[in-house]
């Protein structure tokens, strides 16, 4: 009864690991956030979704009626800026 249940308690964690690991990636920690989010205020832009992704943090925005996807280093650094559509 014992390996049964290790058996399946290791066959959940496995699938359970993914999602840990994926949560992980994308979560830029609340400090990050307030700070980038103070900042892009200022500038102008409306602040709508953060993501880790590549060793850079990625800042969605809007600004002018335009979504702009932000990408910042770990300095908090502009390392690279592309335009999207109408938002």
């Amino acid at each position: 009864m014992k390996r049964v249940i290790s058996a399946t308690a290791l066959v959940l964690s496995l699938f359970a690991a993914p999602a840990v690991f994926a949560s992980d990636d994308e979560g830029v920690d609340a400090a990050t956030q307030e700070k980038l989010t103070t900042q892009l205020v200022a500038e102008g832009y409306e602040v709508r979704q953060f993501k880790a992704e590549d060793g850079l943090i990625e800042v969605y925005v809007v600004k002018d009626g335009k979504m702009e996807e932000l990408f910042f280093n770990a300095k908090l650094e502009l390392v690279e800026h592309e335009e999207g559509d109408e938002g």
